[in-house]
């Protein structure tokens, strides 16, 4: 008995049996499953590229997110009995613990980038923690910058604001002239999410031969209540040492991260390691230009870096943290002509022609059998591809 499959006046794509209809009916579904994964798979590799060009390296954000904004009030009344503890020597303690690597070598840390270029090098390594967010440690070297103007560079959100289009505003909420801490409210943005609003409290210290530490983290503030708007980031720990390279006209700035801002965890360290190097580079860029410029002051009178403390002397003994400091920051041309000879991990057109050649012999297929074992060909051979590609990437 003939069935009218298309709902056309007088059956016009034809009549066909029951079998046909059938097997044709799989195909439509075949067709479409193919459709949803394609859309999934592209969709997916879209999201992470747009996720790594718009956010920042987590071991970087603590320079994005403590700076002092030249528009902002500025209260110089101390409540040494509040403020005392928000950023205290402890504290520095902590980082310092932190970034000597020789006291975290039990710990199971990740490589998760390695690279340099003339002007810059830098590493980077993560590692999981039981009770805590991901743990990130940094070393990036700049040549040709002392670190003072390192320092400064970091220091000035204004000129950040021209080239970190991540920062959607900060506000200086207060500084305690005694004891050199500043409180700051900071909105981020992220791609497809919630801005995250940051209140954070930061200190600035120096040690022996001009060592600069700052150590900043998450407080609360009567200025800054909380809106539905954004989402307060709850757990934020993070800070970087500065100090010149021996014998070199450059400046090493090592780096301790650590926050929940409710991200996934792999998602956000995927990003990481695929925008962290793009974002140096425009880091570095930014320094350069930002040493040939002259900037007036545009900062207020009394903020972090004009009321440096010194590093306690039980603590300023500690100050030559073990890091792993590259002799030479060279380019390396054996690498540069590994990586333009290396194929991408993916083919958009491989995958097309196996695709359509897939849905070519479904056209021809005469069973639901032939169509399902066709699906799973096609599947194991995508697989395959994956795993082959990834494995050619990483050799």
């Amino acid at each position: 008995m003939g069935v009218n499959l298309w709902g056309c006046e007088g059956g016009k794509m034809g009549d066909v049996s029951s079998m046909e209809m059938w097997w044709l009916i799989n195909i439509r579904a075949t067709l479409i499953a193919l459709l949803f994964i394609s859309i999934f798979h592209f969709s997916k590799k879209f999201y992470v590229k747009f996720l790594t060009i718009w956010t920042s390296p987590p071991s970087l954000l603590s320079s994005t997110l403590h700076l002092p904004s030249a528009s902002s009030p500025i209260s110089n009344q101390d409540s040494q009995s509040r403020t005392l503890e928000v950023v205290s020597d402890s504290d520095l303690k902590f980082l310092i613990d932190n970034l000597d690597e020789k006291r975290n070598e039990d710990e199971n840390w990740e490589n998760v980038i390695d690279k340099k270029n003339n002007f810059l090098s830098y590493k980077a390594k993560c590692c999981k923690s039981k009770d805590r967010p991901l743990k990130y440690l940094s070393t990036a070297v700049f040549e040709s910058c002392s670190p003072e103007l390192l320092r400064d560079f970091y220091m000035d959100n204004d000129y950040r604001k021209q080239w970190d289009k991540t920062i959607l505003d900060h506000v200086q909420l207060q500084v305690y002239t005694t004891s050199g801490v500043e409180i700051g409210r900071t909105l981020k943005k992220f791609p497809l999410l919630t801005p995250r609003e940051y209140i954070l409290a930061w200190r600035l210290w120096e040690g022996k031969d001009t060592t600069l530490y700052c150590f900043i983290k998450d407080c609360e503030h009567p200025s800054a209540p909380r809106q539905k708007k954004y989402v307060r980031v709850e757990y934020f720990r993070s800070g970087w040492q500065i100090r010149k390279v021996p014998g070199r006209d450059a400046s090493e700035i090592r780096m301790f991260h650590q926050e929940d801002a409710g991200l996934n965890v792999e998602m956000a360290k995927l990003a990481f390691a695929k925008g962290a190097w793009s974002f140096l580079c425009k880091m570095d860029n930014a320094l350069r230009n930002y040493s040939s410029i002259n900037h007036p002051p545009s900062t207020p009178s009394v903020w972090a870096a004009t009321l440096i403390q010194k590093v306690p002397p039980d603590l300023d003994y500690r100050t030559d943290i073990t890091s792993a400091v590259p002799t030479s920051v060279a380019y390396n041309d054996e690498s540069r002509k590994k990586k333009l000879l290396r194929r991408p991990s993916k083919k958009f057109l491989a995958k097309a022609l196996l695709l359509l050649g897939g849905v070519i012999y479904l056209c021809r297929a005469h069973s639901a059998l032939g169509t399902k074992v066709t699906i799973a060909c096609i599947l194991t051979k995508l697989r395959k591809r994956d795993g082959s590609s990834r494995q050619s990437s990483h050799s």
